[in-house]
């Protein structure tokens, strides 16, 4: 199906140039970019399962723009800080005069970056269907300056970015699982999600540990950690962490899963996560988690090992320690 929006925008007979690459920022795996000219489309997108998802359709695909390009789209986020620092890239990297077509939902604030982007210059006239808005502004060198994406010190040592999960401090769930942590880790430890590094961090000063493969679907997150993370013994990934295949099996997983693929709570993805972490372990091996305590993993960590127990939590969150990975679980169906 034809995106609702950009299908009508691209009737104008000069809604793109003629030539030349055009950027789409931060389109989602189920977006049809079937009225783009496929050859000139340059998809710029920095977690990996949609990146993957366009490769596989046989887009040109980068985690980072690159540029000049002659025209942009950009998909809104969810995040207001990160929706700037897009709209800042596509500003400076289309080239002068260049158009910037800007589609969002209104759950993901079209409404006010449309406002804001009027009060700074000439916008067009919005299209407005399916619950959302597109529009377009032009191009200009050094345009929405105060946008542009600056690094975060949420605590001493440690930076982030806007947009990464937890940008602003240490979450409190990673908190609590990194404090019920054994004294001693295995040699070989997988942080899966792993974010910006701190609980990485955290699970590098326990003794024990020979190696840790952070596995991270954020490019920007896994950026930061690779930048808060000197430790010769760190090993970074930029992979779909359901779908990640070690070399060799871990002796322990730590996991404060992601929950959400939209702005609607999916527990399918954190039990994806769990049947990963099964596939991952050693028979010996061990998975750590923790998760909040509203959200159903129990019935998939029984699928998925022969022995759990909740060890810690709060009353917002629950910390899992599941053991003797079963044979076969990871690659087994979902119900």
């Amino acid at each position: 199906m034809s995106h609702p929006r950009l299908s009508l925008a691209l009737q104008a007979p000069d809604a793109l140039p003629a030539s030349g690459e055009i950027a789409v920022f931060g389109p989602r795996a189920d977006t049809d970019l079937a009225d783009l000219p496929k050859d000139r489309v340059r998809v710029i997108q920095g977690f990996a399962p949609d990146h993957d998802a366009f490769v596989a359709q046989g887009y040109a695909v980068a985690p980072l723009p690159a540029g000049p390009y002659a025209a942009a789209v950009v998909f809104l986020p969810r995040s207001k800080a990160e929706a700037h620092a897009l709209l800042y890239e596509a500003a400076n990297r289309v080239q002068p005069g260049g158009a910037v077509w800007v589609d969002g939902a209104k759950t993901d604030g079209i409404d006010s970056i449309l406002k804001a982007l009027r009060a700074r210059g000439p916008v067009s006239e919005p299209i407005s269907k399916a619950h959302g808005k597109l529009f377009q502004f032009w191009a200009e060198a050094g345009a929405l300056a105060d946008w542009q994406a600056r690094p975060l010190n949420p605590v001493p040592g440690f930076t982030t970015l806007p947009g990464v999960f937890s940008a602003d401090g240490i979450d409190r769930g990673s908190q609590l699982l990194a404090e019920a942590l054994p004294a001693k880790l295995p040699g070989r430890v997988a942080d899966l999600g792993a974010g910006w590094g701190w609980l990485s961090a955290q699970i590098l000063a326990r003794p024990g540990v020979e190696e840790l493969h952070l596995i991270e679907a954020d490019f920007s997150a896994l950026a930061c950690a690779r930048a808060n993370i000197s430790d010769p013994r760190a090993r970074f990934h930029w992979a779909d962490a359901t779908r990640f295949q070690p070399e060799a099996r871990f002796g322990a997983v730590v996991m404060n899963p992601p929950f959400h693929t939209a702005r609607a709570a999916d527990p399918a993805l954190g039990a994806a996560f769990i049947r990963a972490a099964g596939g991952m372990l050693s028979l010996s091996g061990t998975l750590w988690m923790v998760a909040n305590r509203h959200l159903p993993y129990e019935a998939a960590l029984r699928a998925a090992f022969h022995e759990i127990a909740e060890v810690a939590g709060d009353g917002a969150f629950k910390v899992m320690r599941a053991t003797k990975p079963i044979v076969g679980a990871a690659a087994r169906p979902r119900a």
